[in-house]
C-alpha cells in the first residue's frame, strides 16, 4: 500500500515567524486518522524566519531528528551541548528523562527543516544530542541512512528507536530500489522535486505512506532531494 499525502491537504499554522505544516497530528491540528504512521509520530514541515525560532521549552521520551534542507538552525539545550546544523546536514536529540532546548534560524534568510519525531523503545534515560554533516554528493544515486535505532548502522546518528532516517539525493530520470520490511512502516517526502513510488506520482513536499510493501522502486521525474522514515 502507498498513499499519497498531498502537501496541499496538510494542516498547519502560520505564527509569522513560524510557518508550518504537519503530516500528521500535532498541535492545534488535529485528525484522527493521521496521528502518527508506526513508530513516527510527527513530522513537521518548518519555515522559520531570519532571527526567529523556539524558545526553551521541555520535551522528554521522544527521539527528535532535525533534517535541514536550507539555511542553518542553531541548537542549545540543558545538557550543555550547543551547535550549528546547516542545510543536507542532520541532528538528533533524545529526550529521555527530560530535556529543555532551544532552537533558533540566527542566518539572514529563512531556515526550512523537516522536524520529525520518533517514538523510542524505551521511557526515560540520559538525554543526548549529536549532528554531523552528511554531504549531498555522497547520497547522489542511493539512500544513506542518517540517524538510526539499528545496531547495524554504526555510521549514522544514534537514535534510541526501532527506525531509521535515509535520505537521498536523485537526478532527474534516476531509478533506485528500496527493500523493506512488509510488517513495518515507511513514510517517505522529496524536500525537493517529484518522484514516482511504486508508480505513485509524489510531489515536492507530499508526504507517501508506505507499508505492506516489499521493494519499491523510485524514480526521479525531476532532480530530487528526499528523506525516508523506516519504522516498527
Amino acid at each position: 500500500m502507498i498513499e499519497r499525502r498531498p502537501f496541499a491537504d496538510l494542516g498547519g499554522a502560520d505564527h509569522g515567524w513560524l510557518k508550518a505544516k504537519h503530516h500528521f497530528s500535532f498541535a492545534d491540528y488535529y485528525d484522527p486518522k493521521r496521528m502518527g504512521w508506526g513508530g513516527l509520530r510527527v513530522w513537521n514541515d518548518d519555515t522559520i524566519a531570519p532571527g526567529t525560532g523556539f524558545p526553551p521549552h521541555p520535551h522528554a521520551d521522544m527521539e527528535i531528528i532535525t533534517y535541514v534542507r536550507d539555511g542553518a538552525i542553531t541548537h542549545r539545550d540543558s545538557m550543555g551541548n550547543s551547535g550549528r546544523t546547516e542545510a543536507g546536514d542532520v541532528q538528533v536529540m533524545s529526550a529521555g528523562s527530560g530535556i529543555r532546548h532551544s532552537e533558533y534560524n540566527l542566518e539572514d534568510a529563512a531556515t526550512r527543516i523537516f522536524q520529525i519525531w520518533i517514538m523510542p523503545t524505551a521511557r526515560g534515560g540520559k538525554p543526548s544530542w549529536g549532528a554531523r554533516p552528511f554531504p549531498k554528493a555522497d547520497r547522489s544515486g542511493r539512500f544513506v541512512t542518517l540517524a538510526s535505532g539499528l545496531a547495524k548502522d554504526d555510521e549514522a546518528l544514534p537514535i534510541r528507536a526501532d527506525a531509521r532516517v535515509l535520505g537521498a539525493t536523485l537526478k532527474a530520470g534516476e531509478r533506485v530500489s528500496l527493500t523493506l520490511d512488509p510488517a513495518r512502516h515507511a513514510y517517505l517526502v522529496p524536500a525537493s522535486g517529484a518522484l514516482e513510488v511504486g508508480g505513485v506520482r509524489i510531489e515536492a513536499r507530499d508526504g507517501a505512506a508506505i507499508t505492506d510493501v516489499a521493494e519499491v522502486e523510485i524514480v526521479a521525474l525531476e532532480d530530487a532531494e528526499v528523506v525516508l522514515v523506516d519504522a516498527a
